[in-house]
């Protein structure tokens, strides 16, 4: 790990102003990926801005029947909150997902929108890396993809969002809020992450200085109808092959809303709004939920050992989405696929 300033901000207005006087510093909030990528000297800023002091660790119940979420709020402390629980329990599973008991506790909000790919060329520096420095090459491509992905790949970065939690997120068509040096602004949460295209070294729109401050979701009720489904090499403690988010709901039989949104796949959690679409009005039965799968990876593209992702997300779809007709959430304790 090389050498850097460290400065404790006490308030965003001083952490952004802090971020923006060194072109290459960053802010430090839990440091479960942070930290990692500073260690083998991936990230290297010259200067660390801690940002845990500053009041952005709330949980809050705004007006219309929404929630606002600090980004400095634990992983741990939004699975188990009971409004989250009772009202967006996808994304209390999803977060029970991922990682471990440990990192959940110190992980947080606005860091796990943040978190960058898991590639294993990206973090070695003895090979090239666009997403790592631009214009070196990409390895995966025709090398060891087993874990990349299949959706919204380009010619020079093939690597996955590693997120559990920002899956759901999509999902739920949550808002991010961020602040920065030209004031305050939120986005849409699909707006929120980029597809590689040629600036793969760029993961998200922040513009440098800006801070996640919250992310808002939408008033529900919460509901039987939804899982998270993660299918991986091992039971625990491992990123997503592939991974399904759903909402459903349902008058009946029938489909009078879906939203659905899969991690695993592409760059960012991957969401077909004309795919959900299709499903509208649509029986809530097994050859329905084959043929939306049909639909959602029409542009699917293996890149040779991932090739057996496309047949796994397809299965994968199916079962989440039956799951959620039936009411039968996947659960996160016992992890064997329902």
């Amino acid at each position: 790990m090389r050498r850097f300033e460290y400065i404790r901000a006490s308030s965003v207005a001083e952490a952004v102003a802090a971020i923006v006087a060194v072109p290459d510093a960053c802010a430090l909030a839990g440091g479960t990926n942070l930290v990692d990528l500073m260690k083998v000297e991936v990230a290297r800023p010259s200067r660390v801005v801690d940002i845990n002091r500053l009041p952005l660790s709330a949980i809050e119940d705004v007006d219309g029947g929404g929630l606002r979420i600090g980004a400095l709020v634990p992983n741990s402390d939004l699975a188990w909150d009971a409004r989250v629980e009772r009202r967006y329990p996808l994304l209390s599973s999803a977060i029970l997902a991922g990682a471990s008991a440990q990192l959940r506790n110190a992980a947080t909000t606005g860091g796990n929108l943040l978190q960058r790919t898991r590639c294993h060329y990206f973090y070695d520096r003895a090979t090239p890396c666009n997403k790592r420095e631009p214009g070196s090459g990409c390895p995966a491509i025709g090398g060891r993809n087993r874990m990349h992905a299949i959706l919204g790949a380009s010619e020079r970065c093939i690597a996955t969002h590693p997120s559990d939690m920002c899956v759901a997120l999509a999902a739920l068509d949550a808002v991010v809020h961020v602040e920065g040096p030209r004031g305050k602004r939120f986005m849409p949460f699909q707006d929120f992450h980029r597809l590689p295209g040629d600036t793969p070294h760029l993961d998200n729109t922040l513009a440098h200085g800006e801070l996640i401050t919250h992310v808002e979701l939408p008033a529900r009720t919460g509901g039987p109808h939804h899982t998270y489904l993660k299918l991986r090499d091992r039971l625990s403690y491992a990123f997503a092959l592939v991974s399904v988010a759903v909402l459903l709901d349902l008058d009946g039989d029938r489909i009078a809303g879906a939203a659905v949104a899969m991690g695993g796949v592409a760059h960012r959690p991957w969401r077909d709004r004309a795919a959900e679409a299709w499903l509208i009005g649509q029986d809530a039965s097994r050859p329905t939920f084959e043929g939306f799968a049909d639909r959602f990876l029409a542009g699917a593209r293996g890149q040779g050992e991932n090739d057996f992702k496309i047949g796994l997300a397809r299965r994968a779809l199916a079962r989440a989405l039956s799951q959620a007709a039936r009411g039968t959430p996947q659960s996160q304790s016992d992890k064997r696929v329902a």
